[in-house]
């Protein structure tokens, strides 16, 4: 299927937060984060552009990837501008004291308005798929999530989405288990495929304490333009 999606430039990125440290910006379904086999320019090329370009630098650009969202996901993604910020972020992160929030568009409702979910996770990596196990099954990591019914659309559900852990595609593995896979995720159990071959997956909200100013920062990254996230009608 031909993908309609529109990829981040240096041009049209979309910065929400910016200081001498840290860079994050609103990722686009499709891009992706770091470079891989398909050879397409990743995300953080992008922004290192963007930098180079905005600030006149003559030289290489120092850029620390953070963490990653999946190819057809969109939302906020953290750069670290410095090496002093760098290992400090990924502390942050391992230390899970940088809080994510996400927005999910299910079709069937769940079986709560609100819930927590505890899976045991096993990725495929031949599949480059997780899957949620009830139980402790060899290799598997715990995986817990909570999540609540924002507001009905017609055809769907907003979900909003707290991750206590971060496994490999872990709202998509665990939200499919309980029969609500997100809207256009094939792989996870969707019937059909976005147009531009996005997911229904958005990370909405991060909050963290900066590595080096020490001050709360609280980051909101607004939905791709469609339809559907168009008819969200919640701050």
């Amino acid at each position: 299927m031909k993908s309609d999606k529109i990829l981040s430039t240096p041009e049209n990125l979309q910065v929400l937060h910016e200081d001498n440290h840290i860079i994050i910006v609103n990722k686009r379904p499709g891009d992706i984060v770091q470079g891989d086999k398909t050879g397409d320019t990743p995300l953080s090329e992008v922004v290192k552009e963007f930098i180079k370009i905005k600030y006149n630098k003559p030289g290489a650009v120092y850029l620390g990837v953070v963490h990653r969202l999946d190819r057809p996901t969109s939302g906020i993604v953290m750069f670290a501008k410095t090496s002093k910020a760098l290992p400090r972020l990924n502390k942050l992160f391992k230390d899970k004291e940088a809080k994510k929030t996400y927005w999910a568009v299910v079709k069937n409702m769940p079986p709560q308005e609100q819930g927590t979910l505890v899976h045991y996770m096993k990725r495929n990596q031949k599949q480059n798929k997780s899957f949620a196990h009830i139980k402790e099954v060899p290799e598997s990591k715990k995986a817990i999530l909570d999540y609540k019914i924002l507001q009905k659309l017609d055809n769907y559900y907003l979900l909003e989405i707290d991750l206590h852990t971060g496994r490999h595609h872990q709202i998509r593995s665990q939200l499919s288990s309980i029969g609500c896979p997100i809207k256009g995720d094939l792989k996870y159990g969707f019937d059909r495929s976005n147009k531009d071959a996005s997911i229904h997956l958005h990370a909405r909200k991060l909050t963290f304490e900066h590595p080096v100013k020490n001050i709360p920062i609280e980051v909101i990254a607004p939905t791709p333009s469609d339809p559907i996230w168009n008819a969200i009608n919640i701050l």
